[in-house]
């Protein structure tokens, strides 16, 4: 499968869903138990996590071509990821505050 900046900004945003169903879920079953020592480790794990899966999906491709001295190719690889996510991320949240 070829990688696109379409692919990756549909895969953010899908990652970005799932995680938000998780946490959605996680507060559905332990409303009413207190913080534990394992809750901030786990935030903190989940952070690092979301991290390493953004930092593949907008730069990994961008870096390879960069490393390749694509620059140019580079450059518009990310900013069409970014662009494309940022226009999921409009559409979603306008489609929200319309609800």
């Amino acid at each position: 499968m070829k990688w696109n900046p379409f692919l990756n900004a549909v895969a953010a945003a899908a990652y970005i869903g799932a995680v938000a169903l998780f946490m959605r879920f996680i507060e559905s079953i332990r409303h009413d138990t207190p913080d534990t020592y394992v809750d901030g480790m786990g935030f903190i794990s989940l952070f690092v996590f979301s991290v390493a899966v953004m930092a593949f999906l907008f730069f990994y491709q961008p870096a390879v071509r960069l490393i390749e001295n694509k620059k140019a190719e580079a450059a518009s690889y990310f900013l069409k990821t970014l662009g494309i996510f940022g226009v999921i991320t409009i559409v979603l949240l306008t489609f929200v505050s319309l609800q």
